[in-house]
């Protein structure tokens, strides 16, 4: 049998290995594999050492509040996968700590085959790490063809396979009856999958949606969480007596409410491809805590948040960042949108026309064959 370790730091990476790992396992069955992974990688029988919600930090503040934790869970992953012996250690995303295990790894047995999946964004901040990154990372794997400039340059393996989240899925019935009821039109909420961001953006969110309760009579409001916090969203949607509101955590149940949706409001991330993709209109919204928003400030180069905006040098889809992510601010730009059919067009419009750089149609198949030619 081969040894794979799949190695995670969130779940939106979780999500992407899932995707990566279902096209291995379907073109062999003589792969063992462990991880430090959640519920995507779970639910196809990929054991995890512990749970993410243990590694999952934001922002540098917390990261230096929890140093000596983040270490030691550094050295307990090394320990572990360096004990499991794989074959190929596949990390995915979270850079800031798969990265750091990766480097370890190939400290201790430099035989360990080691892949990353979605590259540091060193477009955006922090160049110099590319450099840092040759002498233990065998193969990068890229989402954007922009990309692979910043690797060539330096000699290191890479592959653009566009982006899995952008693969077509295979549709399914789902009945969402029993969320949304009276044929209300849908809004989509997307607070982050982080109980960090949940606790500063949730507020936020649910003054928006008084303010739009006011003037909106016939819409529900969905929010898109994770298994581990939707019990939380759906507690404090109580707390707030927010009615015409509901929570979710299932991925085809996400997938379904977010194709039906009539908009979206997102924090900035990978989710907002998966809304593009869909043609549905959004904007972005996004806070930190003061802090780690002047380091942030000071570090990156780039004018956007979002990639969409940032692959297009302007803003296509509006962001709202730090102070001006207000429930006034938001619900303002939500509504002016919402009456400008024109402009609700062209945002879909010119975001397919990004996208459609991002899209190879089997980007978790390209991925899978990668990896395959290590073993």
């Amino acid at each position: 049998m081969k040894k794979i370790f799949v190695l995670t730091g969130e779940p939106s990476g979780d999500k992407l290995a899932s995707k990566v790992v279902f096209q291995l396992k379907n073109a062999r069955s003589d792969i063992e594999y462990l991880s430090v992974g959640g519920e995507h990688l779970n639910f196809l029988g990929v054991k995890s050492l512990y749970k993410l919600s243990e590694i999952t930090y934001l922002g540098f503040t917390n990261v230096l509040l929890n140093i000596f934790k983040i270490k030691r869970k550094i050295n307990e992953t090394v320990k572990e996968i360096i004990k499991f012996n794989p074959d190929i250690l596949l990390s995915v995303d979270s850079p800031d700590f798969t990265l750091r295990v990766s480097k370890e790894v190939k400290k201790k047995n430099p035989n360990i085959k080691t892949i990353h999946f979605v590259a540091p964004q060193v477009w955006v901040w922090r160049e110099h790490r590319v450099k840092q990154l040759k002498s233990y990372i065998d193969h990068i794997l890229l989402l954007f063809p922009f990309e692979k400039k910043y690797f060539d340059r330096e000699g290191i393996r890479s592959t653009f396979t566009g982006h899995p989240l952008l693969e077509k899925s295979s549709k399914t019935n789902v009945d969402i009856t029993q969320i949304i009821k009276d044929n209300k039109k849908i809004f989509s909420i997307y607070p982050g999958s982080r109980l960090s961001e949940i606790n500063i953006l949730s507020p936020i969110l649910f003054s928006f949606i008084r303010k739009m309760n006011k003037k909106y009579k016939d819409i529900f409001f969905v929010f898109h969480s994770t298994f581990e916090h939707v019990n939380l969203i759906q507690n404090l949607l109580l707390k707030e007596g927010l009615k015409n509101c509901g929570a979710i955590y299932e991925d085809n149940m996400k997938s379904h409410i977010l194709q039906s949706s009539m908009f979206a409001v997102t924090k900035s991330g990978t989710i907002s491809l998966e809304i593009c993709n869909a043609k549905i209109p959004s904007i972005i919204v996004y806070k930190m805590g003061i802090i780690n928003f002047f380091i942030v400030k000071m570090l990156v180069k780039v004018k956007f948040a979002n990639i969409i905006n940032i692959a297009a040098n302007k803003e296509i889809i509006p962001e709202l960042l730090q102070s001006d992510c207000n429930s006034l601010n938001i619900f303002n730009t939500v509504d002016k949108l919402l009456s400008d059919k024109n402009a609700l067009e062209q945002q879909i419009i010119k975001s397919q026309e990004i996208i459609s750089n991002f899209k190879t149609h089997k980007s978790s198949e390209i991925a899978s064959s990668v990896i395959v030619n290590y073993l």
